[in-house]
């Protein structure tokens, strides 16, 4: 197998598998898909992972400088957490008005879906560790070289691995949605609740001080 396609399919694999399970963004872009329209939740997917992929980039060449900030990573984690906090309360009151089928408060804004995608991954630090454990594994394993070209193959690879993750969420929440009476209503029931929860464990490993961003930033401790 030639190696840039080998880096390229790589890249989308880890991204595609890691967008499946349920998070904020591609959570979010099913609920806009579902309240909204698919157009939307496209553009709030291509928003996000632009940032993603600019995030990897960083990661690639910039670790040493990363690790030193983490006063500025906290504080986005601190601020992520008050936004899916706010995303669940947003569902929960749309699930309990009347008629069943009202939106997320907090996706009821005039900003550019795209801009919003952009908005929401930049303040969630959590995918630089990912990125970076990932990247130092095939590092390792010689899948990947400290190469210009293999480096922009491998973040076009998790983009479109990103893309397709969300498009599960997208296409499949839309379909579930078609088929079940009233599932609008359950449906802002259930989304409320994976937001509850996901802010629950983050503020959890936060205060424990064993989520991803801690482990990362003080990475060189914990080797020494």
């Amino acid at each position: 197998m030639p190696k840039l396609l080998r880096v390229f399919l790589w890249g989308l694999l880890i991204s595609f598998l890691g967008s499946l399970p349920l998070g904020t963004l591609n959570v979010a872009a099913m609920q806009i898909g579902i309240q909204v329209c698919i157009k939307n939740a496209m553009y709030f997917s291509f928003g996000s992972l632009l940032v993603e992929m600019i995030y990897v980039r960083i990661s690639l060449i910039g670790v040493d400088w990363i690790r030193k900030q983490e006063k500025l990573m906290k504080a986005m984690e601190w601020f992520t957490l008050i936004i899916i906090l706010a995303l669940a309360v947003g569902s929960f009151i749309a699930a309990t008005s009347e008629g069943g089928d009202a939106k997320n408060v907090m996706l009821q804004n005039n900003m550019h879906r795209f801009l919003l995608g952009m908005f929401m991954c930049a303040i969630n630090p959590v995918q630089i560790p990912f990125w970076f454990g990932w990247s130092t594994v095939l590092f390792t394993k010689k899948i990947l070289e400290p190469v210009k070209m293999q480096y922009n193959i491998y973040i076009i690879g998790i983009g479109i691995g990103t893309l397709a993750g969300n498009c599960v969420f997208i296409f499949g929440g839309k379909w579930l949605v078609q088929r079940i009476a009233n599932s609008q209503q359950y449906l802002n029931w259930v989304i409320g609740g994976i937001f509850a929860l996901t802010a629950l464990i983050q503020a959890i490993k936060m205060i424990r001080h064993k989520d991803a961003v801690h482990k990362f930033t003080h990475a060189e401790e914990e080797d020494t």
